[in-house]
């Protein structure tokens, strides 16, 4: 019998965008099963609340199977011993992401080290793509369609503007 491979992949989703959505799908390939954890990060001040995040996620997933959506506000590697999961996804976008990532996937091992860290870079055509990114182009009222699950443009397409500041 083998033991089932889940992968938390663990983030802001500030909002979910194309370059998370591709390395859903990666890690998809890799994996039995993968939790999408949602992170409160009152610190990072998101624009969307938990709720509006997590709803936009499962939006954007409800087509792909072996995936499910959490909000969390513990330590990463907490959840991932809740649910069940070894395996921490992270995305690598540049060179400057690798430093900082680095030191996180040490940091969980750490903490936990049955935990292990997998980066996965998204497709080129979507390695520029930041939720940060996103969010100035909203504050602006620019097109983010190129950039954005359809299903998540749509829920963000039917917010108040005001919402978006």
């Amino acid at each position: 019998m083998t033991t089932r491979k889940i992968a938390l992949y663990p983030g802001t989703f500030d909002p979910i965008t194309n370059g998370h959505f591709d390395i859903i799908e990666r890690a998809l390939k890799l994996f039995d099963e993968v939790i999408i954890a949602v992170a409160i990060s009152v610190d990072k001040k998101p624009m969307f609340t938990l709720d509006e995040r997590i709803e936009m996620t499962k939006k954007a997933i409800e087509e792909l199977e072996n995936v499910s959506v959490v909000g969390f506000d513990n330590l990463t590697v907490e959840l991932a011993k809740e649910r069940g999961a070894t395996i921490l996804i992270r995305g690598l976008r540049a060179i400057s992401d690798f430093e900082f990532e680095l030191q996180l996937g040490y940091l969980n091992n750490s903490l936990d080290d049955s935990i292990e860290t997998v980066y996965l870079m998204p497709k080129l055509k979507h390695a520029f793509i930041s939720s940060s990114s996103v969010r100035n182009l909203l504050k602006f009222n620019a097109k983010t369609e190129h950039l954005l699950p359809s299903k998540v443009q749509k829920i963000i397409g039917s917010m108040d503007s005001c919402t978006l500041q």
